[in-house]
This record gives C-alpha cells, sequence and structure tokens, in this order.
C-alpha cells in the first residue's frame, strides 16, 4: 500500500473517530461542570466541582424515569434540576434551559418575576458545590436529564449569591 493511500486511511479512520466523539459531546461531566459554572461565573459564585456519590445518586434516579419520563422531583438529599424532551435531548441543552430561566430572577426581591427561576437560583446557588447529573433514553423515545447538587439550594427567604 502507498504511502498516500495510508493517510488517507488514517484520515478517515481519524474523522469517523471525531463523529463517534462528537455524538457524545455535551453529555460528559466536563460539559455539565462547564455550562454549570460559566453560569455560576456570571454572578460571581465559585465553581462546582464533579461529586461521583452524587451523580450515582442522579444516576439511580434518572434509571427509575426511564419507564414514564415524567418530571417528578426526587425529595432526596440533594438539590435537584430535572428535564425530559423528545429525541436526542443533550445534558447542556439542559443547562442551558435552566439558566435560560435567568431573566425571570429579580434580585432585589428574592423572587421570580415573568416566569420560574429556581432551576436557575439552583445552578447558582453559592452554597452548592459539588454537582453530580445523569442522562437515560426513555422508553417513551425521550430523553430524561437530571443534576443534583449538594447542599442544596433555594432555601425560602435566603439569597442564592
Amino acid at each position: 500500500m502507498s504511502l498516500s493511500k495510508i493517510s488517507l486511511a488514517l484520515i478517515i479512520s481519524l474523522f469517523g473517530l471525531s463523529l463517534i466523539h462528537c455524538s457524545h459531546a455535551q453529555d460528559s461531566k466536563e460539559d455539565y461542570l462547564t455550562a454549570h459554572n460559566a453560569a455560576r461565573a456570571e454572578v460571581g459564585v465559585p465553581p462546582l466541582t464533579w461529586d461521583d456519590t452524587v451523580a450515582s445518586y442522579a444516576q439511580n434516579y434518572a434509571n427509575q424515569r426511564i419507564g414514564d419520563c415524567n418530571l417528578v422531583h426526587s425529595g432526596g438529599p440533594y438539590g435537584e434540576n430535572i428535564a425530559w424532551g423528545s429525541g436526542d435531548l443533550k445534558g447542556t441543552d439542559a443547562v442551558n434551559m435552566w439558566v435560560g430561566e435567568k431573566p425571570n430572577y429579580d434580585y432585589n426581591s428574592n423572587s421570580c418575576v415573568g416566569g420560574e427561576c429556581l432551576h436557575y437560583t439552583q445552578v447558582v446557588w453559592r452554597n452548592s458545590v459539588r454537582l453530580g447529573c445523569a442522562k437515560v433514553r426513555c422508553n417513551s423515545g425521550g430523553t430524561f436529564i437530571g443534576c443534583n447538587y449538594d447542599p442544596p439550594g433555594n432555601y425560602v427567604g435566603q439569597k442564592p449569591y
């Protein structure tokens, strides 16, 4: 085989591998952390770190939702944000939806105005320092994503930052 054919085969192989990587992009722990920490940096809140125990909790709960994909809160020991979407919702899409609630949060009154904002306030809750997220494909074909935060946030009467 000539050098040019070997080079072409190598390029094609690397391209194929990059497509595989792209199909899983936006769902790694780094992707979840980057999306969360960008929102936290905007308001001067220290970054979250990934926690495998919290992630295991998120995965166990997400696994319970595979059959119905209902957006039922777990009521567990961690703060929580959950999202469901048809098709293949990406982890970063879910975080961006939660952060998209920022315009609805009024810092001065510490309240939601004009819509939901509690997903956003959990993302930027200063006292939350550990994050774990999980994603499952539901039997219905949709996607369920959950992120848990330790310690939890959204305490009544307290500002997130």
